[in-house]
């Protein structure tokens, strides 16, 4: 599939939020491993939904456009980048962090340029 024949969600944020409300979800084998490594539970993602925030797309991602999202979960922060399958109407939570002060500005949703 080209980037041409690529479906966007009409609204990001609501599908991304859908699809996770009603566990319409794929957890990639990155994700997965990463987890574990980052203590970021699946259930702080699924907690989180009413939080989320895009603040950054990337529509032409390597296999389905994707959207970085901030996400806040009993006082935790982190970001999350879902792929989205409009055509398959599910995300695929390709992976979560938390972000790093030395990566993004105070408020978490903007990237440092370098100086």
């Amino acid at each position: 599939m080209n980037v041409v024949d690529r479906k966007l969600p009409d609204d990001p944020l609501r599908f991304v939020q859908a699809c996770v409300q009603n566990r319409r979800i794929l957890w990639t084998y990155h994700v997965n491993m990463r987890l574990k490594g980052r203590f970021i539970p699946r259930k702080a993602i699924l907690d989180a939904v009413d939080s989320y925030e895009i603040i950054e797309a990337y529509p032409e991602d390597k296999y389905l456009p994707s959207y970085l999202v901030l996400a806040r979960s009993a006082g935790d922060v982190f970001h999350v980048l879902f792929a989205v399958d409009v055509e398959g109407d599910n995300v695929r939570v390709v992976t979560a962090y938390r972000p790093s002060p030395e990566e993004w500005e105070a408020n978490l949703k903007t990237r440092r340029t370098a100086q």
